[in-house]
């Protein structure tokens, strides 16, 4: 049995607030951190050639991409491009806390908005088309995806299920690196590999649990 390799990262760090003002998040770069980040997951994968490389075409995929694999040019994807938050001024203050942190939690329902925006169906109807054709395409073997946490959720449980679902509970740290294997069927091979922190111990909080401190303070 023949299976070509995905190595499906997260975009290194960003900063989404800014004294408390969220940022848009269309066009914010990687911090100091995170392009220490990309360096360290790009000597974690060298050696390796990769046939293809794709992200969303937003601005931190692009540059996460660009450090990991500085020769390879860069493919953008716009429908895998993270899934997208309502205005937060549109969120009663007594739920903005649970809009948060209890949004990646357990299986999540289809019909769940992010932060009162896109909902979980409608990112799947897109990422499962989107990966559809890029699996359809038989000229790659080695492939780099560089995307975002909750569209790496839906790819992660798909290969895991096979099937429509949206697994809440996967951690994706900035900059971390998944290795999946696909041919007739998937594997899974490794998830969350943190370069910069491979014990993780630098915490124990859900990224949206992070963003809540963030945003709170």
């Amino acid at each position: 049995m023949t299976r070509r390799r995905i190595y499906l990262m997260r975009h290194a760090q960003v900063a989404y607030f800014e004294d408390g003002r969220p940022l848009r998040p269309d066009l914010v770069p990687l911090t100091n951190e995170g392009r220490e980040q990309a360096h360290a997951a790009a000597t974690v994968l060298g050696g390796i050639t990769f046939d293809r490389v794709v992200t969303s075409g937003l601005p931190r995929t692009v540059e996460t991409a660009q450090i990991v694999a500085p020769t390879a040019q860069p493919e953008a994807w716009p429908d895998l491009r993270e899934i997208e938050p309502g205005r937060l001024t549109d969120i009663p203050e007594d739920e903005i806390e649970r809009a948060f942190v209890a949004v990646w939690r357990d299986v999540v329902p289809e019909d769940v908005r992010f932060l009162g925006g896109e909902t979980i169906g409608s990112l799947l109807d897109r990422v499962l088309a989107a990966l559809e054709r890029l699996l359809a395409d038989e000229h790659w073997d080695v492939l780099l995806a560089v995307l975002h946490g909750g569209v790496n959720r839906a790819i992660l449980s798909y290969a895991l299920t096979g099937g429509r679902a949206f697994l809440g509970n996967f951690e994706q740290s900035p900059g971390c690196i998944n290795v999946l294997d696909v041919g007739d069927d998937w594997v899974v091979r490794a998830v969350n590999i943190a370069p910069t922190d491979l014990a993780h111990r630098r915490g124990r909080l859900r990224t949206m649990e992070e963003l809540w401190a963030e945003f709170r303070s």
